[in-house]
């Protein structure tokens, strides 16, 4: 093997294997670990599409991925990613949310005693900005509420409420 082969090849190691070590989470994501390392499902209120959230812990802990992704009969019909991690010169939760469409979305998430909250945020696709809010109320161990809602010219309507149970 050529010597850069071999150093890359090393280091690819170590990463590996410095990632694949669990530690305890971040202060801050704490909240969160009860949906690492499980798949979550929940059925929209007519019954033809669902929406699949499964959770990993990223790079020891410091971070924690959401891939989900939105059936229609069975088969993909969307599928996005968030990141969450610890804004540590501002001590709070932020996540990321990449859609496959192209959309995104920036914002902060707050531990409450009973919930999960996503203030206010924006939803950016294709020019437009949609302003959104969720909240995920935990219902035990394997089960949680999500909780949407989306501002519109009169006030804040409902865009979904599911119940995602999980799946493992």
């Amino acid at each position: 093997m050529h010597r850069p082969f071999a150093a890359l090849a090393l280091t690819c190691l170590a990463v590996a294997s410095s990632v694949a070590l669990a530690t305890e989470p971040a202060e801050l994501l704490k909240p969160m670990s009860f949906l690492a390392g499980h798949c979550w499902k929940g059925t929209f209120p007519d019954g033809k599409k669902t929406d699949e959230h499964c959770f990993a812990w990223l790079y020891g802990g410091h971070a924690l991925r959401d891939t989900h992704t939105v059936r229609k009969a069975g088969k993909p019909e969307g599928a996005g990613e968030s990141t969450y991690y610890v804004d540590s010169a501002g001590n709070h939760l932020e996540f990321l949310y990449i859609e496959n469409s192209g959309g995104y979305s920036r914002g902060t998430v707050e531990s409450l005693p009973e919930a999960l909250l996503f203030p206010d945020t924006q939803y950016i696709s294709d020019g437009e900005a949609l302003v959104y809010r969720a909240r995920w109320t935990r219902q035990g161990d394997k089960a949680y509420e999500a909780w949407s809602e989306a501002q519109t010219p009169d006030g804040w309507a409902t865009m979904f409420r599911l119940v995602m149970k999980r799946t493992d």
